[in-house]
């Protein structure tokens, strides 16, 4: 088995494997994590309104997060303090809606307003709140991605996993209707019976070398990182300008839509960041925490941020080529530990799993089938 990619997808399906007594080796085009896992903010939920099975996959990922977390109590890379919402102060405010939601489902969630936040979670400016309230849901976390990939690299190259780093852009070779392997940028190919094609935002594009289709809104995400502040905050927040979660070094992760609409892409390929963005995020977090702490760049990552064309997950084997598999998502770190398990149970044994159901690769070749257009070549 080849897995093409070193993010959460790929390393966590490269383990599972591996656990099975798969000989799996896996390659990047840089070091791991290098992609859309390091740059992640990372949330650990199911918060809000999508299809009850993406729920229930997503309820399945937070579970094995839960189960890892049993085992390392004191990791300082994995934490369940819960996360707070809220919502605009406008016609679009859903607030409500998805409280009432959320109770249906039994997905734990409660109430907040400004005046009881503080009792609830710590860390929080109350008075920024709006007038609808927010949502604390306690079942929720964050993961620091690069930690964890670290920690299941190790496992991986424990169990007699090979991994190869800054090996460059690489593709699947397909003969006969079947994936045979790979080969990548610097020369090298890679023979195997199975690939697993995790490579992120670059997904689509290396598919459509094989004649296959996967729709794809990828848009360019920034994730900014401050310096340490020790502040009480616990809890991921996602407010209607910037969304906050702790870091492991006590600094703070940020992101906003509003931000990565700012970063431009140069004729190069390279990317265009605004110190007017940076500073704004930095503003905007300030203003959502209790004390209205001074906050230092300590870093940010900037890249393509893997969202399939119809938002929902795209997991397993393509239809027309056996033996190449896929894992292209957003929700990666939700997602990571339960997808890499499932994938690796249907690559050992050849069955497909009723939780990936509604999201094969196949549902775009239908969807475009229906319209006329020519999708497998």
């Amino acid at each position: 088995m080849v897995v093409v990619g070193g993010g959460i997808f790929g390393m966590s399906t490269a383990v599972h494997l591996a656990r099975l007594g798969v000989k799996t080796t896996l390659i990047n085009d840089g070091p791991l994590a290098n992609g859309a896992s390091g740059r992640s903010l990372a949330w650990l939920n199911s918060s809000r309104m999508r299809s009850d099975a993406y729920h229930r996959l997503r309820l399945a990922g937070i579970d094995r997060y839960r189960t890892l977390s049993h085992r390392y109590p004191n990791a300082d890379w994995l934490r369940f303090d819960g996360g707070l919402t809220w919502d605009a102060d406008d016609q679009e405010n859903q607030i409500s809606a998805v409280f009432d939601y959320e109770r249906e489902l039994g997905y734990h969630a409660i109430s907040v307003d400004r005046d009881n936040v503080g009792a609830i979670t710590p860390g929080v400016d109350g008075t920024v709140i709006t007038k609808q309230g927010a949502i604390f849901n306690p079942g929720e976390g964050w993961v620091n991605l690069p930690s964890l990939i670290a920690m299941l690299a190790d496992e991986f190259k424990l169990l007699g996993g090979q991994i190869e780093t800054g090996a460059g852009r690489a593709s699947v070779v397909v003969e006969g209707g079947r994936a045979i392997g790979a080969k990548t940028a610097d020369g090298r190919s890679w023979p195997a019976q199975a690939v697993l094609l995790a490579a992120g935002g670059e997904v689509p594009g290396i598919v459509k070398q094989a004649g296959v289709h996967l729709g794809d809104q990828t848009p360019v995400a920034l994730l900014v990182r401050t310096k340490p502040i020790g502040h009480p905050l616990k809890a991921v927040l996602n407010t209607p300008r910037v969304a906050v979660r702790p870091t492991p070094d006590g600094g703070l992760a940020l992101d906003s839509a509003w931000s990565e609409e700012e970063v431009g892409v140069k004729e190069d390929g390279s990317y265009d960041i605004k110190q007017s963005t940076l500073d704004g995020l930095l503003h905007e977090a300030s203003k959502v925490l209790e004390g209205h702490p001074k906050l230092e760049l300590q870093d940010f990552g900037v890249g393509p941020k893997p969202i399939p064309g119809d938002g929902d997950p795209v997991f397993g084997e393509l239809e027309p080529i056996s033996g190449y598999f896929v894992a292209f998502s957003h929700s990666g770190a939700t997602l990571g530990l339960i997808a890499g398990e499932l994938l690796a149970d249907e690559i050992a044994m050849g069955k497909r799993h009723p939780l990936l159901a509604d999201f094969r690769p196949e549902r775009f070749q239908n969807a475009q089938s229906k319209s006329g257009e020519t999708v497998w070549v």
